[in-house]
């Protein structure tokens, strides 16, 4: 019995994990050098970029287990998915009324921009180090007459 599934989940599970540590730190750099709108703004935008990131990632890891022939095309779709409802958060947290007030925007977009590559590039690196093997083995079989 292989792993796979496990294994899968346990790259996009560190991916967040990295993504969210760095919208901590984000997080703190924006109170020390803007003050607590800047610092609630970076909080929302990581907030947002981690949750909509691992939402994603899940979905398609569960699609590509249930139905393997359907998952680019799922993943394509996740990605258009993922650009429409980071905008429609965009707009509103602007038709709300909280960005510029309680919010700083530059700061929410700033940590979206970084919750983004950071999730790419620690989910590029631990995807591309893990194990995973690309197709189930067959199941042991007898030898066949002069196989070893």
């Amino acid at each position: 019995m292989l792993t796979t599934e496990t294994r899968t989940h346990r790259v996009v599970m560190r991916a967040a994990l990295v993504a969210a540590v760095a919208a901590v730190l984000l997080v703190l750099v924006a109170a020390l050098v803007a003050g607590s709108a800047a610092a609630l703004g970076a909080a929302v935008g990581g907030v947002v970029a981690v949750g909509v990131f691992a939402f994603g990632s899940l979905s398609v890891e569960l699609v590509a287990r249930l139905m393997p022939a359907a998952s680019l095309l799922f993943a394509l779709l996740t990605y258009t998915l993922q650009v429409v409802l980071m905008a429609l958060v965009f707009v509103a947290l602007n038709r709300s009324g909280l960005l510029g007030e309680e919010l700083d925007g530059t700061w929410v977009g700033v940590a979206i921009i970084l919750g983004a590559f950071v999730w790419m590039t620690a989910q590029i690196l631990l995807a591309t180090t893990a194990r995973i093997p690309a197709f189930e083995p067959r199941a042991s079989s007898p030898a066949e007459g002069g196989a070893r």
